[in-house]
């Protein structure tokens, strides 16, 4: 049997940064990260490679990144003075982006990924004011020392960008309450799946991620009502499905599925859109 690239969560950035190639490297891109290559290494390739279809499974990770770059540069333009980028994993965001060279970039995640992440871009120069920090979120001490420190940098947003999916419930809530009450963040802008995508993506991806100690976890039944007792109400939810048919960047058959769906009830085609998508959290 053949060895699972995957081992751990964090090597999912790895996958990510693929897709993120392959779209910088078409005719008709959508976005350039010119770094992305050269992020996901030789193991980014072969994770793709392992999983069944993978290139052709790109699609959403191309529109969750196109409709982050286009909301985060405009809470920018709206206010925000500092980004806190939680697993912010090969985000080459505050490289690629056109961003104030005043906005302070948080760039959070475990020592390891940091310092692969700080030995690949050694030599660039951010857009921006970039700070590359080390902190296991789970250790709520140290969650907390970060998000103090990111209060103090001025209005802020959180992007929790392929994080939640990988938590428990628990933890969620958790992470949202401390980014609530200790963060004090202005928005939070979050990647949500939902029950119906979990049971998809079973047979595809969850054997091969529980392998590598990375199952998918979290999809809450009720969708961004799960956070309004955690002092979050939804301000934006953009669906993956919408927003690939906006972009032009779908799966195969989208268009056939899309006409099918004119004969389903009004709410079978409510849950399909709200399936995944992205969603901005403002203070409630």
């Amino acid at each position: 049997m053949a060895t699972n690239p995957i081992r751990n969560v964090s090597d999912t950035a790895l996958w990510v940064a693929v897709y993120r190639a392959m779209e910088s490297e078409r005719r008709d891109a959508l976005f350039q990260d010119p770094y992305a290559r050269r992020l996901a290494g030789a193991r980014g390739e072969a994770i793709v490679a392992s999983i069944p279809n993978g290139q052709s499974l790109s699609w959403p990770l191309v529109v969750r990144t196109v409709v982050i770059d286009e909301i985060v540069q405009r809470c920018v333009r709206e206010g925000v003075r500092c980004v806190l980028d939680l697993a912010a994993g090969l985000d080459a965001r505050p490289y690629r982006l056109d961003l104030p060279t005043a906005l302070q970039w948080l760039h959070v995640d475990m020592p390891e990924m940091v310092a692969y992440y700080r030995e690949q871009m050694s030599g660039e120069t951010p857009r921006c004011k970039l700070d590359l920090i080390e902190a296991d979120l789970r250790v709520a001490e140290r969650r907390r020392e970060v998000f103090a420190h990111a209060r103090a940098q001025g209005p802020l947003l959180v992007i929790t960008e392929g994080l939640l999916i990988y938590l428990e419930a628990e933890q969620v809530a958790e992470l949202a309450r401390d980014l609530h009450e200790t963060a004090q963040a202005r928005w939070w802008l979050a990647d949500l799946a939902s029950p119906m995508l979990l049971k998809l993506l079973e047979r595809r991806w969850s054997p091969k991620l529980r392998d590598g100690n990375a199952p998918f976890l979290f999809g809450p039944a009720e969708g961004t009502a799960f956070f309004a007792p955690l002092g979050w109400r939804e301000a934006e939810f953009r669906s993956t499905w919408d927003e690939s048919f906006r972009i032009n960047r779908t799966m195969r058959g989208a268009y056939v599925w899309r006409w099918l769906s004119r004969f389903q009830p009004a709410a079978r085609r409510e849950a399909w859109r709200r399936m995944s998508g992205i969603a901005l959290f403002e203070r409630s």
